[in-house]
């Protein structure tokens, strides 16, 4: 199980008025998720990866922000083994690197799941056509229609609207459930079973945490006591190169539920000791206005030692070091890691009186962007 290294004193009525408000939001879905989950659409999704992995040697995940980025950060960080590798498209709009992802399947047999709730959101919408029209002139469009596999909307949307019409494997992007929230559904689940993720063991970690929440609940408020002391940026300290991607979830997943209102404790990560050698010296010496909590495996001997030393020096330095420690480094360990983080960051935007499954400021640049587009 994780350990978290701060024993803070909550607020039991608050914490529990903000368990409920969670538990009873209509974006609250991911809370009772472990627990409650369809089992019926997970063997469909074993069934699908069990056909993928027999038929192509890449799937193409096609989607940006929270449709793709906690499976990808799982997938780095465990490198479990597969016949069928998965490359990303459609989290930027860079014709550069679209093309690349194209060159890189040449005339290999491949697959494409698409990940989008309504469909119309740009930079995935401009990937999907690409490498649709290069799986229709493989495969025509019969067999082609049989190699996309939909996962969007249960109802509506533009892309369900094509997935009925086309025939394609639907899966379904929960009602109740943002996107940042998403990874242990089927956003996540279906590229993580491909890839060869026991997607059994990670929802096991999650219900397990689930179970034993106490340490999320330290954290959150542990982060809010620090708040309000004026501490506005957070750094998550990893030690593993492989949990960069798992850095990124964690800055989307904090950034968009709290930083809103002109709220919000801004999200930034590093990767030790690699940045020690490039942020180390603000890190040590510049302002203190910043807080560190390490995300602390077990490691070896050596990267222990840096892991202590970071913290001798940085504590030294003024820094509020906060240490999260799971208890191995494991499917099921990061399946407690995501649900820990998701919990925590909700009661933590409550916390600071904010909405944390709403995104009105990307809503905005999707606008902006789409009369540009014009």
């Amino acid at each position: 199980m994780i350990k978290f290294s701060e024993k803070v004193s909550l607020n039991q009525v608050r914490l529990d008025q903000i368990l409920s408000e969670i538990k009873n939001d209509p974006m609250g879905g991911w809370y009772d998720l472990p627990e409650n989950y369809d089992h019926e659409e997970l063997e469909q999704i074993k069934a699908a990866a069990r056909a993928i992995n027999q038929n192509s040697e890449y799937l193409v995940c096609i989607g940006i922000g929270g449709s793709y980025l906690g499976h990808r950060a799982l997938i780095e960080a465990l490198a479990p083994t597969s016949p069928t590798k998965i490359i990303y498209a459609g989290n930027s709009l860079s014709a550069r690197e679209l093309q690349k992802s194209l060159d890189e399947i040449k005339d290999a047999d491949f697959s494409i799941n698409v990940i989008s709730k309504s469909g119309t959101t740009i930079e995935p919408a401009i990937a999907f056509k690409a490498f649709k029209e290069k799986l229709i002139a493989k495969y025509g469009e019969a067999e082609a229609s049989q190699r996309i596999y939909a996962t969007t909307d249960a109802n509506k949307g533009t892309l369900h609207d094509e997935a009925v019409a086309q025939d394609y494997t639907r899966f379904v992007v929960p009602d109740n459930i943002g996107g940042r929230y998403s990874v242990l559904t089927a956003v996540g689940l279906l590229p993580l079973a491909v890839a060869g993720v026991d997607v059994d063991e990670l929802l096991k970690g999650a219900l397990d945490f689930k179970n034993h929440p106490e340490p999320a609940y330290q954290y959150a408020f542990k982060r809010d006591e620090l708040r309000r002391q004026a501490y506005d940026t957070e750094i998550l300290a990893t030690f593993e190169p492989s949990t960069a991607s798992f850095n990124e979830w964690w800055k989307q997943l904090f950034g968009e539920s709290e930083g809103k209102d002109g709220h919000g404790i801004f999200p930034a990560s590093v990767v030790y000791s690699t940045d020690l050698h490039s942020l180390g010296q603000f890190l040590q010496d510049g302002r203190r206005n910043l807080f560190e909590t390490i995300l602390n495996f077990p490691t070896d001997d050596t990267n222990a030692k840096i892991v202590q030393a970071v913290e001798i020096a940085h504590k030294a330095g003024k820094i509020p070091v906060l240490n999260i420690s799971p208890d191995e480094y494991s499917t099921k360990a990061f399946g407690e890691l995501i649900y820990f983080f998701e919990l925590a960051c909700a009661i933590s935007a409550k916390l600071d009186g904010v909405n944390p499954f709403d995104q009105p400021g990307v809503e905005t640049y999707k606008a902006e962007l789409k009369k540009l587009m014009l």
